[in-house]
């Protein structure tokens, strides 16, 4: 998936790092597999082949139109459910799995949310202010602007869009809701633009406004911390997780996830405990995190800020 708005609205879905990924999780042929975020299916047929006759995939996603796209592949051996990817042991357990072989997370919004001006995630398109991934649930960032609090609203710019005018943006936005609501895209970029006078080069000034506001509705970042210790419960041994972000507040997240399993569980002080019979890592770091190459940004600008990391459980 893609956090970037870069170029011209096309319908499009490139899967970025389509072949790393694939390569990372070491598919088994014979694996239970979830794909947790589907989006365009990319990740997902690829798995498909790799995959033997009693191989499985279950694939995840919470958009409706994501759904339905994956009702295009037909194969007994792949599943889709409706559902946020927090939902992973549930869904799992529901189906009498304990344990599966990988779990692949494509964090972000797909290009198809991006260039669709109905959905409301794109500055660049003028639609309805909405900017949810599941369109059946929740308020929609006209509604939520039209009552939030100015600290809230400045907090959310801040700490989601790490955006030092954050202040400024919120109270334009205060100050414009009194004359009329804020019900469409376009009129968000044209009040961020009132507030924001500089901004780095090529960069638009409701690029930072727009992605806090998705991250904060979608509970984007509360919806990884859930997810990561779920799929490392989940993983038999020898299974691979394997996380594409987007943005540096996702990758922090899962690096300090990965980091912090990939050590050692801590000795009480003053416990003696030998090293040899100190308990082992639940997960082993596989290789350095992983980049698009040049070809595939010159191909896929969106791609250019994608960082893949990847774990293995252990016998711990």
């Amino acid at each position: 998936m893609t956090h970037c708005e870069m170029g011209r609205p096309t319908m499009q879905h490139i899967t970025v790092l389509l072949a790393e990924a694939i390569d990372a999780l070491a598919i088994r042929p014979a694996g239970i597999y979830v794909d947790c975020t589907f989006g365009r299916g990319g990740h997902s047929r690829r798995i498909l082949e790799a995959l033997g006759p009693t191989g499985s995939l279950i694939a995840l996603d919470r958009d409706a139109a994501a759904v339905s796209a994956a009702a295009m592949v037909e194969d007994p051996r792949f599943e889709i459910v409706r559902a946020s990817f927090s939902a992973l042991s549930e869904v799992l357990r529901q189906r009498g799995i304990t344990r599966v072989d990988g779990v692949l997370l494509d964090l972000g919004v797909s290009s198809p949310q991006i260039d669709e001006a109905v959905r409301g995630f794109s500055f660049r398109l003028d639609g309805p202010l909405d900017m949810r991934m599941d369109t059946g649930c929740g308020q929609p960032a006209s509604e939520w602007l039209a009552h939030a609090e100015r600290d809230e609203i400045a907090r959310v710019i801040r700490e989601y869009g790490e955006d030092r005018f954050a202040r400024q943006i919120a109270q334009a936005i205060v100050m414009a809701r009194t004359l009329e609501p804020i019900s469409t895209t376009g009129q968000l970029a044209r009040i961020v633009a009132s507030a924001v006078h500089t901004r780095e080069p090529g960069q638009d000034p409701a690029t930072r406004t727009f992605q806090a506001l998705r991250i904060h509705l979608n509970g984007e970042l509360q919806e990884i911390a859930a997810v990561l210790p779920q799929a490392l419960e989940a993983l038999n041994l020898g299974g691979r997780l394997v996380v594409i972000s987007f943005h540096s507040l996702e990758d922090r997240i899962v690096k300090q996830f990965l980091r912090e399993h990939a050590q050692p569980p801590e000795i009480p002080r003053g416990l003696a405990v030998r090293e040899a019979d100190r308990p082992a890592p639940r997960l082993r770091l596989v290789g350095k995190m992983v980049r698009p190459s040049a070809q595939e940004i010159a191909a896929n600008a969106r791609s250019r800020s994608a960082v893949m990391r990847v774990a293995e459980r252990t016998a711990a």
